[in-house]
């Protein structure tokens, strides 16, 4: 109700502020559109995928020359330059991120930095663009014969971009699509776990962060109909990031927010100081800039739904009738699902895995044991193929994945947890659940854009609340993940394997942090999906709960097997007293 109440606030101030502001204060709501157009983009590309750029205003800027040279070289019109400028974005955007994008760490932002850099340079050099004089005589946005030359028509066409973008952006969040960008936050190897492939999802973020910018290079030319590269230069890329910060990067109104308060500061701050030769206006700018950025980390959007969680996006809708989603055919009991082959794993001079060769079947519950620095986490990583063997062969249900990309595993039915939780915190437990579903839906992001895609979402969301029943936590499906305790988050990650439908579920400590009662229903849960037909093989440090659960156990011991066998064989074993169940764990 709330949420609808500020909507229809925001559609009254749409209508009726350009009849009522004045031309100054229009002009300068009109600009700061046009910066939270560029600032929507950064919410998706760093709030949401959590990469930096400082090039959103070289994006901008392109798409601001190819609009002013075609429309005074080329006798273009406003509307026709409009398509040729977001293809100009769009190539430039995957050129540039097919390069910068697989660079990590702060050599990401560092690059875009570099690359704004030359793309402003080049602005200026250009003779054919005006060089540093510009491009003058840029005729306005026409359509059917009107033209936009006011304030109020400008303010009109701007704000319908923005607000349309915040409607098709909240949807988008929302979407198989954006939990996808969402779990790049994650890491790599939760998303790749889990079918998204990190790099192609990375330029997607960048390139509609892109467009974005594009868009509002277009609207600038067309509403200042003058350019000169002064507004595309890097303070600008600074200045925008400034906006979600400020604003709250992980909402769409951030944007909006932190866009009005950057773009009505200075004028506060001049005419408070005016009269006075100093520029007190600008060290007071940069003095509450700092302020903001302490106060309040989440920005102020974020603030203000940390205080009234009524203000927060809705969550996703469950419904009963949701058609159910396809299912993989059951292997048949004691097919071999996986295989080890003399697997061997060197990081330099150190051997973390060697020669280690075993299976499991399908119908039977394994145990991976062993004492901490084994080598059982980085078996599962050469297993799921988030790291390759250095010599050996690995086989799941029947293709040889020695050396496969991460995401070859998860297509072929193998889902798992983590050593270390790996969950998206301030997202639902709900949404962190869907994860585990994405290679089971099929839609992209133009259809969750655009709400094509409600009936598979409907579908995942009721699959995601099966498996939050079967682990008992149905009832806080709708918390942020980040909030439950640390048993519980390692539940919701069994339920996010699960809800991949997978033929193989490795879990790598699952009992770590639950309580007794919560072990005993973990053990029923996965003796449930033994009988099922579900192969398991878990790595545990509590031997209580895995000798009476596992059917058979390996041992592991500085990166070599052991021994193998039933549970009481290897409970006897007296090598496996003395390294492992007979000392400290």
């Amino acid at each position: 109700m709330i949420r609808r109440c500020l909507w229809g606030l925001a559609l009254v101030g749409f209508v009726i502020i350009p009849f009522l502001a004045p031309a100054f204060w229009l002009t300068l709501l009109d600009i700061a559109g046009i910066s939270a157009l560029i600032g929507l983009g950064l919410v998706l590309l760093t709030g949401a995928a959590g990469l930096t750029s400082f090039g959103q205003a070289a994006f901008a800027g392109i798409a601001a020359y190819v609009t002013a040279y075609l429309t005074t070289v080329s006798g273009f019109s406003a509307l026709a330059a409009l398509p040729f400028c977001l293809l100009a974005v769009a190539l430039a955007a995957l050129l540039l991120g097919g390069v910068t994008l697989r660079l990590s760490g702060h050599y990401l932002p560092i690059s875009t930095i570099a690359w704004a850099a030359a793309i402003f340079f080049l602005f200026a050099q250009l003779q054919l663009l005006g060089g540093q004089t510009g491009l003058a005589g840029i005729p306005p946005i026409s359509l059917s014969g009107f033209q936009f030359l006011s304030g109020q028509s400008c303010f009109v066409l701007i704000w319908a971009c923005v607000l349309a973008v915040i409607v098709t952006q909240n949807f988008l969040l929302r979407s198989r699509a954006g939990r996808a960008i969402r779990s790049l936050r994650g890491g790599a190897l939760l998303a790749e776990s889990f079918g998204i492939h990190v790099f192609r999802t990375r330029l997607t973020a960048f390139v509609y962060a892109a467009l974005l910018a594009g868009l509002a290079g277009w609207l600038y030319v067309e509403f200042i109909r003058f350019l000169n590269p002064t507004p595309f230069d890097i303070t600008a890329g600074i200045k925008d990031l400034f906006v979600v910060m400020i604003g709250g990067a992980a909402y769409p109104w951030g944007a909006v927010a932190g866009a009005a308060i950057l773009s009505a500061l200075p004028v506060v701050l001049q005419a408070v100081t005016s009269g006075q030769n100093e520029n007190y206006d600008l060290i007071a700018y940069g003095v509450i800039i700092v302020l903001l950025l302490q106060r309040s980390r989440i920005g102020l959007v974020g603030a203000l739904v940390a205080r009234f969680p009524a203000l927060a996006a809705p969550g996703v809708k469950v419904s009963s009738s949701s058609a159910a989603l396809l299912s993989r055919q059951v292997p048949r009991r004691g097919e071999v699902l996986l295989r080890a082959e003399n697997v061997e794993k060197w990081f330099g001079g150190l051997c973390a895995v060697r020669d280690m060769s075993f299976e499991v079947r399908a119908g039977e519950i394994v145990g991976l044991i062993g004492p901490n620095g084994a080598g059982k986490s980085t078996m599962f990583n050469l297993i799921t193929g988030a790291t390759a063997p250095s010599a050996g062969k690995i086989t799941l249900c029947g293709a040889d994945v020695t050396g496969a990309a991460p995401g070859a595993a998860i297509r072929l039915g193998v889902s798992r947890s983590f050593q270390h939780v790996k969950l998206l915190h301030g997202a639902s437990v709900l949404e962190n659940v869907m994860i585990g579903g994405h290679l089971r839906g099929r839609n992209g992001i133009l259809a969750g854009m655009f709400r094509a895609d409600r009936a598979e979402e409907a579908s995942l969301a009721a699959e995601a609340v099966r498996q939050l029943e079967r682990v008992g936590l149905a009832d806080v499906m709708h918390r942020p993940a980040g909030s439950l305790a640390l048993g519980a988050q390692r539940l919701v990650e069994v339920a996010r394997a699960l809800c991949a439908d997978p033929v193989l579920l490795l879990l790598d400590e699952p009992a770590a942090g639950l309580r007794h009662t919560e072990k005993q229903e973990l053990a029923q849960l996965l003796h449930t999906l033994r009988d099922e037909g579900m192969a398991v093989l878990l790595v545990e440090h509590d031997m209580d709960f895995v000798m009476n659960l596992v059917d058979r156990l390996v041992v592991m011991d500085a990166g070599a097997k052991l021994t193998e066998g039933l549970p009481e064989t290897v409970q006897a074993d007296q090598r496996v007293l003395d390294v492992y169940l007979g000392g400290v764990a």
